[in-house]
């Protein structure tokens, strides 16, 4: 088992370091695209206890004038046979379903809304109050980037995020183990209910929860599971011989697009036992760079 010592930093910008090893990575047990399960080396690295959070996210942006993918038009002019040159700018946001729905199309509870944004999660009407604490969504790969460039630090590659969402419990199912709920009780904001029209929220969070809502790790880090999927720096690519589940992607990550795609790790609010087991850390899904969700969030490491 490997070991973890916290280093304060202050805030939520706390760095938990996480020692070099080999570290069972991948699972054989789940999706196709995690196997083959295998030994990998990591290199020692440190990195965040929480997830960025809104307030964070603003101070960055305060201090820099900076514009999220979300909030810009999009550029529609290399489009081929695109009638407009720019659509407004916006995002993709979860939205119940009013009633149960086959769960094979996820386009039934996605909309693209114009004007959300991670000022506005759920679209116009929508702004952070009592959301200070919650993991910013809305963030394209580039925007987590330009925040971690600010912060003088990196976002993690997948090898080093998993380890570290392991919390020392090489091949366990869950960052706690192999139990989904131990002794009946909640571990990871994730759906409660029927997917995807009832979510009884027995917590008071729908969507996003305060990070560290919930217990941590083995190695002092939080909501290494449920709550925001996270960018990895890493491109995605299916295990060899393994293919993709299309579950929880925004769009199909099945279908071809030019759009390069990074990995996203850890599962969301929206992950549900009866429809997408994904808040294990062997779990891991292709994103598009350029779209950010109301499901996606990200941490930083130490350079």
């Amino acid at each position: 088992m490997q070991r973890a010592r916290a280093g304060r930093v202050g805030g939520d910008d706390d760095l938990v370091s996480i020692r070099g090893g080999t570290y069972r990575l991948g699972s054989d047990r789940h999706y196709p695209e995690e196997a083959p399960a295998r030994d990998v080396r990591v290199e020692a690295f440190a990195i965040e206890r929480y997830p960025v959070t809104n307030a964070r996210f603003a101070r960055f942006v305060a201090a820099t004038t900076y514009v999220t993918v979300a909030e810009r038009p999009i550029d529609l002019r290399n489009i081929p046979g695109s009638p407009i040159a720019e659509a407004p700018a916006g995002s993709l946001v979860f939205v119940p379903t009013p009633g149960p729905v086959a769960l094979d199309d996820a386009s039934q509870w996605w909309r693209y809304v114009p004007g959300a944004s991670w000022r506005a999660p759920e679209g116009p009407g929508s702004d952070l109050a009592g959301r200070d604490d919650h993991p910013v969504v809305h963030v394209a790969y580039a925007d987590a980037e330009a925040f971690a460039a600010w912060a003088g630090r990196a976002l993690p590659s997948e090898a080093q995020w998993e380890a570290a969402a392991r919390g020392g419990l090489d091949g366990a199912t869950f960052t706690w183990g192999d139990a989904r709920e131990p002794g009946g009780r909640r571990m990871a904001q994730t759906w409660q209910g029927a997917f995807p029209w009832r979510n009884d929220a027995p917590d008071g969070h729908a969507r996003t929860a305060p990070v560290g809502s919930f217990p941590a790790n083995g190695f002092g880090l939080y909501d290494m599971a449920g709550n925001v999927w996270e960018w990895t720096a890493d491109w995605y690519r299916a295990r060899p011989g393994g293919t993709t589940s299309p579950c929880c992607a925004s769009p199909d990550p099945e279908d071809p697009s030019p759009i390069p795609r990074k990995t996203l790790k850890g599962g969301s609010h929206l992950c549900a036992p009866d429809y997408c087991l994904r808040f294990r850390p062997a779990a891991r899904m292709p994103q598009p760079v350029d779209t950010g969700t109301s499901h996606v969030g990200f941490r930083c490491i130490a350079r």
